[in-house]
């Protein structure tokens, strides 16, 4: 049997593996990504692209090509409660982060923002840069099985076209192949949660619909409408895909109903009830289903053999946090691996990927399940039973419209049952707290600090080991520079003030001598390399001029040192973050 070897085989072309693949490429990691498929994502599915999923892309060199492909934070954020689009509205919000007492909050948090960028065009994006940089690309191949050993992992593959079979010898395997992975089945991964409660139509078509929302631009309206939906309530979610004339309309049906079928006609029908206007002309690009998952592995990996992405936390679209989270399980698993391929660190370091990622995922997957209960509150404000009919529906809107004192209530009851669904376009915390606590991880003796805020919700900045670096805006020959521009990239920098940059150099190049590692010393502050011209570093650095903060090359604070009399450390703290 034919056999091919690379370093890393990535099993999956989704966000997880695409990622990893361009990641990995980037570094010169000799690396083979399977698409069992002919081509990328063929439907827009995920679309939410937040802001710590940005910065993966600006680190890749691929932000402004996803900004170009993608619809911005203002004409994404509108919320819409309604009828039907042509129908009454129960209220709007101002969602992913547009109301000013939270844009704020989300500018402060990142040099990037939030975008709608759907997968059929991220997908794309990822995928060529991974080609372009070195990898390996096998279409319409599938993985049969793998088996692995102290030296490495092989893999047999089958070629879907041809039907040769053959093997790939791989140090590693990524398994980045979704909700249905066979390589979690394969390694027996222990899952927590439920699969399948529930199911749900997606249907994606074309149509002018400009008359209906310019006037209040929105990349989704939630609907409620009789029908069955989740928990046997009519919840329906129109998308706007590209404005004002690509969209995707999401409704429920009952599995135990039996699977509908497929057609153009049924996904007509859906169009047009959500639009409320049976009458607009559509013309329909694709129908199909998916459930209602809440399901995480409690282990990412076995041996040399990791999963990413979907394979290891399934959950519904809300939040948006899916993508996102897959994106950033492959940006702290990437580097890892190329440290130990390159011969820079030890197999303890690809350890803390569990460490670090199983927690995040479990998380995620709790606080989905959770932001279910926001929105029943809709239904009982507007009297409805779970199964309501038309009859008793078109009632429940003409009663509450009744202006009467007695209805006063029911119409406070209804503004704030909208105000309460801000959750699900409101996980700023979920998105940028994401808190390592591993060996890859120094703390430098100081109590961990507790936010003000829920930190699900709301950022909190800080400087402590293990947190994301802080934004901050510095300057260069007059020009602003963003902090995260000076780290990551692959690399382990040190951030230090003018009066540290002697000893922090000299403690870099011994790491330099010592270990083989290059370390880049980056100095902020009057007279330095960057200009701390707003004083933001200064005052929340969380250490003194001549101090410093070691950053990881996923943008994760890796050690913080008070000052330059620890900076004979660096080699001790490295030896442990990398497992020398």
């Amino acid at each position: 049997m034919t056999t091919v070897e690379t370093d890393v085989l990535v099993v999956g072309s989704g966000p997880a593996g695409a990622t990893a693949a361009a990641l990995l490429s980037s570094q010169g990691i000799p690396t083979i990504m399977l698409n069992r498929y002919g081509s990328v994502a063929n439907s827009p599915r995920a679309h939410i692209t937040n802001q710590r999923t940005m910065e993966v892309l600006r680190d890749l060199g691929l932000e402004d090509q996803a900004k170009a492909w993608a619809m911005d934070q203002e004409m994404m954020g509108t919320t819409v409660w309604a009828s039907s689009l042509t129908g009454m509205e129960f209220g709007r919000l101002r969602g992913w982060y547009t109301h000013p007492e939270w844009k704020g909050q989300h500018d402060l948090a990142s040099a990037t923002a939030i975008c709608d960028l759907p997968q059929d065009r991220l997908e794309p994006i990822l995928v060529s840069a991974a080609g372009l940089r070195g990898t390996t690309q096998l279409l319409k191949t599938e993985l049969l099985t793998f088996t692995q050993d102290a030296d490495g992992v092989t893999a047999q593959v089958r070629d879907r076209v041809t039907g040769h079979t053959y093997e790939i010898r791989a140090k590693y395997l990524i398994g980045a192949d979704g909700g249905r992975s066979a390589v979690v089945e394969q390694l027996g991964l222990p899952l927590e949660g439920e699969m399948g409660e529930g199911g749900n139509i997606n249907v994606v078509f074309e149509a002018d619909l400009s008359h209906l929302l310019a006037h209040r631009p929105a990349d989704m309206i939630w609907m409620i409408q009789p029908g069955t939906g989740h928990g046997g309530l009519g919840l329906g979610v129109l998308r706007m895909i590209q404005p004002y004339k690509r969209f995707m309309a999401t409704w429920g049906y009952d599995p135990a109903e039996g699977t509908p079928e497929l057609t153009d006609e049924l996904g007509t029908r859906i169009a047009h009830q959500l639009i409320g206007d049976d009458t607009v002309p559509v013309t329909i690009e694709s129908v199909s289903l998916w459930s209602v998952n809440h399901m995480n592995v409690t282990d990412n990996m076995s041996g040399r053999v990791f999963v990413a992405g979907d394979a290891a936390h399934r959950h519904t679209p809300m939040h948006g946090l899916g993508s996102n989270t897959s994106v950033q399980d492959s940006f702290n698993l990437a580097w890892k691996l190329a440290h130990v391929l390159k011969g820079l660190a030890g197999p303890g370091l690809l350890e803390t990927y569990r460490a670090e990622r199983v927690p995040v995922a479990r998380k995620l997957v709790g606080r989905v399940h959770r932001t279910f209960g926001v929105v029943p509150p809709m239904f009982r404000a507007l009297r409805l039973p779970p199964t309501a009919d038309r009859d008793a529906y078109d009632a429940a809107l003409a009663a509450i419209q009744v202006p009467t004192k007695e209805n006063a209530a029911q119409r406070r009851e209804l503004a704030d049952a909208v105000l309460g669904t801000l959750p699900i376009f409101h996980t700023h915390g979920m998105e940028m707290n994401q808190i390592y606590d591993s060996t890859a991880v120094v703390t430098d003796g100081l109590p961990a600090p507790r936010p003000e805020k829920d930190p699900e919700f709301w950022y909190f900045p800080s400087t402590f080991p293990g947190h994301h670096l802080i934004h901050i805006w510095l300057t260069r020959d007059q020009r602003k520079v963003p902090l995260i521009d000076l780290v990551g990239k692959g690399r382990f920098t040190v951030l230090t003030g003018p009066s540290g940059a002697a000893d922090w150099t000299s403690a870099a190049a011994l790491v330099q001598d010592k270990l083989g590692l290059e370390v880049t010393v980056h100095t902020i502050g009057l007279g330095a390399e960057y200009q701390d011209t707003y004083g933001t570093f200064g005052r929340h650095a969380g250490i003194a001029e001549d101090g410093a903060l070691l950053v990881r090359p996923d943008h994760m604070v890796g050690w913080r040192a008070q000052d330059s009399t620890h900076a004979s450390r660096l080699v001790d703290v490295l030896r442990q973050i990398l497992d020398r």
